[in-house]
C-alpha cells in the first residue's frame, strides 16, 4: 500500500513538474519568442513518453529498488531542471537561420534533450508508483493530478513574487523536498537525517546559487538586444510578473524616436523617450511631456491621428495605453475626455509612478482615467459609449512582420469584438485601428474584411459607406464609423493624407486615380484588395488570395494566421531575395512540431513491444490498450485547451484563464480519479446501472456535459461579463467541476484493467498516455486554427466515446 508520505512526494513532484513547464514557457519566450517556446516545450514533454518506454523495459529491476529509484529520480528532476536550462541558455540557437544552417537543427535537438530530462525523471516516479501499487492506481493518479493542479496556481504566485530565474531555483529545490518524505516511511535516525539533509539542500539552493550564472542570453535579433548595443544605453529598471518581464531603457547617445509611420514631411522631432521592452521585445515608449505640451506636434504626423481630424472634442477610449503615446495624442488634439485601458499593471506603475516626473504625471491628470484591465473585457463590461475608440499597434513590429504572432489567439480583432466596439460608439462615433504595414497586404485586408462583416452583422445596410483605410510608409489605419461617413469627413481624409503624403486606400466614392500616389507600389495592391472585398465575389477573392484573410471569430480567434501552403514553393524559390518575409513561418513550425511529436511518440510506443513478453492471445488486447490510452491522452488536453481559450472571454485575461482552468481541471479530475474505485464497486455491487460499465457512465457524463456547455456558453458569457471578477472565477470553477470530475475517472479505471490483464504493460500504457498528450497539445491548436474550438471539443467527445467502446465490457 502506498503511504501518505509517498502520496506527498507525488503531490510535490507533480506540482513542480507542471510549474516548471509553465516557467520554461516564460523563460524561452524571453530568450527567443513565444512560438519557439511552444515548440520546444511540446517536444520536451515527450520525456513523459520516454519514461513509459524506459520503465516498461527495466521495470523489474527498478521496482525491486522502488524507494531508492523514486528518491534518485526526484533528485535528478531538481538537478536537471536547473542545469538543463542553464546549458540551454548557452546554446547559440538562432531559429531564424534554421532553413539554411544545419547546425541550428542540431542545436534544436540538443535543447529538446536537455529540457526533456526533468520531465523524464518526474514521470519515472509516477510510472513506477503505478506499476508497483496496482491496486491503488486511482489514489496515485489522484495525488498526481491534485499536485499538478496546485502547481498551476503555485507558478503564478511565484512569477508574481520573483523574477523567472529565481523561480527556476525554487522549483529545482522542490525536487529535493519531494525526495524527503520517502525517508520518513521508516522512522530511523538514518532516514530522519537523510530527510533533514535533503530539506537543507532545498533551502540553501535558492539562497547560495551564484546569481551570475543565471543571466538570460536574449536573442540578438530582439529589440532589447539591439537597443543595448548602442553606446551609453542602459537599463534603468526592471519589473517582472506572470504577464511579462519589463525593462526600461535609456539611450542618450542614440535617442529613441518612436513615431511609427511618421510622415516624411514632418519637421518636428519626438521629445526624449524611454523605451519599455516586454520580454526583450515590443518597444513601448514613455515620452517626456513638457508643461506646455508644445513638443507633441509630431503626433499629428502619423496615420493614427486621422480620426481627430474628423471629430470635434471627442470622448476617447484608448485600448492598450502602454507607455501613453495614444493618450498623449488625444491630449494634443484637445479631446473632451480620455479613458485609457492597459493590461499590465506594471506598465501603468512605470508611467504613473516610477517615471511620473518624466512623463509629466500623464496618468495622474484629472482629464485622464486609467484602468488596468483586458481591453475586450473592459469594453464588454462597461455601459459607457464613446465618440472614438482607439486600438493602435498592440504588437511589436519585428514579431508581427515576421509572423511571430501567427499561433497567438487574440480576441481583440474578431468579428464579435468589432461588433462590441461598434455597439459602444455613440451615433457618429468612430473606431480607429492602426496596424503595421505588410507587403503583400495581409492583416490590413483581413482587418477590413472583419470590419465589413461586423458592420453587416450589426445591421448596417450600406457598410461600405462606414469604412475608410489609409496607409503611411509603415502603418495602416482603418476607420469604422457607427453611421455613414459624411462628405465633409471624406474631404478631411483627403486633406489629411495629402498634407502628410499618406496614401488613401479606400473611402466612400474613391476614384482609382486617388490611390498609390506617394508611397508607390508596383500595383495598388491595397486598393485592389479592398475593392474586391466590397464586391459581390468577396468569398471567391478570399479563397483565391495568396494569404489567409478570412475574418477571425471568437471560435477561431487566430487573427495573425495568414499562412497558406500554396505559398511555400515561392518562398523557397525566393530564399535569397527576402522570400522568408513573405511567409508566416510560425505555422509551418507548428506543423513541424506536430510531425516530430508523432514520429517520436510512435517510436516510444512501438519500441517496448519488441522486448515485452506478450501472451499469444494478448495482441488484440494490446491494440485495445493502445487505442484507449491514445484516445484519453488526446481528448483530455483537447477539452482543457479549448476551455482555457473559451474562458479568456469570461475572465478577461489569458493568465487568469489558464491558471483557473488548469487548476480546476486537474484538481477535480483528481477527485474523480479518487472516486473511480468507489464507482466501480457500486456498479459491481448492483447499486449502479449494471447494464453499463463505469467507464461508459463517466464517458456519457463527459459527452452530455460538453454538449450542454457548447450550447450555453455564448449566452452565459453575455450575462456574466459584468459580474465581479471573484464571482466570475467561482462560476468558471463551477462549470469545470462536473466535467473535470468525469474526465478523471476513465484513466485509472482503464489502467486498473491493464493491471488485471497484463500488469507488465502498465508503464507502457502510462507512456502512451504521455505521448498522446504531447501530440494533443499541438494538434488541438491546428484544429482550432482551421475548424474552431467547438470542433476541438466535439472531437474530444468522439475520442472519449471511442475509448469507452474499446473497454465497453469492463469489468469482464
Amino acid at each position: 500500500m502506498p503511504t501518505m508520505w509517498l502520496g506527498l512526494s507525488i503531490f510535490l513532484l507533480s506540482g513542480a513538474a507542471l510549474a516548471y513547464e509553465v516557467l520554461l514557457m516564460r523563460l524561452v519566450s524571453i530568450i527567443q519568442w513565444h512560438h519557439f517556446a511552444y515548440m520546444i516545450i511540446s517536444l520536451a514533454l515527450l520525456g513523459y513518453g520516454a519514461s513509459g518506454t524506459f520503465i516498461a523495459l527495466f521495470q523489474h529491476r527498478l521496482l525491486a529498488r522502488f524507494y531508492r529509484a523514486f528518491a534518485i529520480n526526484c533528485l535528478l528532476f531538481g538537478l536537471t531542471a536547473l542545469s538543463g536550462f542553464l546549458l540551454t541558455n548557452r546554446i547559440p540557437l538562432n531559429p531564424l537561420e534554421v532553413l539554411w544552417d544545419g547546425k541550428q537543427l542540431l542545436f534544436f535537438w540538443v535543447i529538446y534533450l536537455l529540457l526533456a530530462l526533468p520531465f523524464f525523471f518526474a514521470a519515472n516516479c509516477i510510472g513506477l508508483s503505478l506499476a508497483l501499487f496496482k491496486d491503488q492506481i486511482h489514489r496515485i493518479y489522484y495525488f498526481d493530478l491534485i499536485g499538478a493542479g496546485a502547481g498551476a496556481l503555485f507558478v503564478v504566485v511565484l512569477l508574481t513574487l520573483f523574477y523567472p530565474v529565481t523561480c527556476l531555483l525554487v522549483l529545482a529545490s522542490i525536487g529535493f523536498i519531494a525526495a524527503a518524505p520517502l525517508c520518513l516511511t521508516t522512522a530511523s535516525k538514518k532516514t530522519l537525517l537523510g530527510a533533514a539533509i535533503l530539506i537543507s539542500c532545498a533551502v540553501l539552493l535558492p539562497l547560495s546559487f551564484p546569481r551570475g550564472w543565471l543571466g538570460l542570453n536574449i536573442s540578438q535579433y530582439k529589440g532589447l538586444s539591439m537597443a543595448m548595443r548602442v553606446p551609453q544605453a542602459r537599463i534603468l529598471t526592471e519589473r517582472s510578473s506572470p504577464l511579462g518581464w519589463l525593462a526600461v531603457v535609456d539611450s542618450p547617445a542614440v535617442p529613441f524616436r518612436y513615431a511609427p509611420g511618421m510622415s516624411l514631411n514632418c519637421l518636428q522631432e519626438p521629445p526624449p523617450q524611454l523605451g519599455i521592452f516586454t520580454d526583450g521585445d515590443s518597444l513601448n515608449p514613455i515620452t517626456r511631456l513638457a508643461d506646455n505640451g508644445s513638443s507633441l506636434e509630431y503626433l499629428d504626423c502619423v496615420s493614427s491621428a486621422l480620426p481627430y481630424h474628423l471629430l470635434e472634442k471627442p470622448a476617447v477610449l484608448v485600448l492598450g495605453a502602454g507607455g501613453g503615446t495614444d493618450v498623449l495624442m488625444a491630449l494634443h488634439h484637445q479631446v473632451g475626455s480620455i479613458v485609457a485601458v492597459e493590461l499590465d499593471p506594471q506598465t501603468v506603475a512605470l508611467v504613473g509612478q516610477s517615471f511620473a516626473d518624466f512623463a509629466g504625471h500623464l496618468y495622474s491628470r484629472s482629464d485622464v482615467e486609467v484602468f488596468t484591465a483586458e481591453a475586450r473585457g473592459f469594453v464588454r463590461s462597461g455601459k459607457e459609449r464613446y465618440d472614438l475608440i482607439v486600438v493602435s499597434l498592440l504588437d511589436s513590429f519585428s514579431a508581427s512582420t515576421a509572423g511571430g504572432y501567427a499561433l497567438s489567439e487574440t480576441y481583440l480583432y474578431t468579428v464579435e469584438a468589432m461588433q462590441e466596439y461598434i455597439a459602444h460608439l455613440k451615433p457618429g462615433g468612430i473606431l480607429a485601428i492602426t496596424r503595421w504595414l505588410k507587403i503583400p497586404p495581409r492583416d490590413s485586408l483581413k482587418l477590413f474584411a472583419t470590419a465589413l462583416q461586423a458592420l453587416e452583422r450589426s445591421g448596417q445596410e450600406r457598410p461600405e459607406q462606414s469604412l475608410a483605410l489609409i496607409r503611411s510608409w509603415k502603418t495602416t489605419t482603418l476607420l469604422v464609423k457607427n453611421g455613414e461617413l459624411t462628405l465633409e469627413q471624406v474631404d478631411a481624409i483627403r486633406s489629411f493624407c495629402h498634407r502628410r503624403s499618406f496614401d488613401v486606400v479606400y473611402f466612400p466614392g474613391i476614384e482609382s486615380s486617388e490611390v498609390n500616389r506617394f508611397n508607390l507600389l508596383d500595383e495598388p495592391y491595397f486598393h485592389t484588395g479592398v475593392m474586391a472585398l466590397l464586391g459581390p465575389q468577396r468569398k471567391g477573392f478570399i479563397d483565391r488570395y495568396k494569404f489567409y484573410i478570412t475574418p477571425a471569430t471568437d471560435d477561431r480567434p487566430y487573427f495573425f494566421h495568414f499562412f497558406k501552403w500554396r505559398i511555400l514553393p515561392e518562398v523557397i524559390a525566393l530564399k535569397g531575395q527576402g522570400g522568408p518575409s513573405l511567409m508566416e513561418w510560425t505555422y509551418p513550425v507548428l506543423i513541424s512540431t506536430l510531425l516530430q511529436a508523432l514520429i517520436a511518440g510512435a517510436a516510444l510506443i512501438l519500441i517496448p513491444l519488441r522486448f515485452l513478453a506478450v501472451p499469444k492471445d494478448g495482441y488484440r488486447e494490446r491494440g485495445r490498450i493502445a487505442t484507449y490510452f491514445v484516445s484519453l491522452g488526446l481528448a483530455f488536453l483537447f477539452i482543457e485547451i479549448a476551455f482555457i481559450q473559451k474562458l479568456i472571454l469570461l475572465l478577461s485575461h489569458p493568465v487568469y484563464a489558464a491558471a483557473v482552468v488548469l487548476c480546476a481541471f486537474l484538481v477535480f479530475a483528481g477527485l474523480g480519479s479518487n472516486f473511480s474505485r468507489r464507482l466501480s464497486d457500486l456498479v459491481s455491487s448492483g447499486q449502479g446501472p449494471r447494464s453499463r460499465s463505469p467507464i461508459t457512465i463517466a464517458v456519457t457524463g463527459i459527452i452530455v456535459i460538453s454538449a450542454a456547455y457548447l450550447a450555453v456558453f455564448p449566452m452565459l458569457f453575455r450575462y456574466c461579463m459584468t459580474l465581479p471578477f471573484l464571482l466570475k472565477v467561482i462560476i468558471a470553477i463551477s462549470l469545470i467541476a462536473p466535467l473535470a470530475f468525469c474526465m478523471g475517472i476513465p484513466f485509472p479505471l482503464g489502467l486498473s484493467r491493464v493491471a488485471e490483464k497484463m500488469p507488465d504493460l502498465i508503464p507502457w500504457a502510462w507512456g502512451i498516455n504521455g505521448c498522446a498528450s504531447v501530440v494533443s497539445a499541438v494538434l488541438a491548436t491546428v484544429l482550432a486554427i482551421h475548424l474552431g474550438f467547438n470542433v476541438v471539443v466535439a472531437t474530444a467527445a468522439l475520442l472519449y466515446a471511442l475509448a469507452a467502446f474499446c473497454f465497453r465490457n469492463y469489468p469482464d
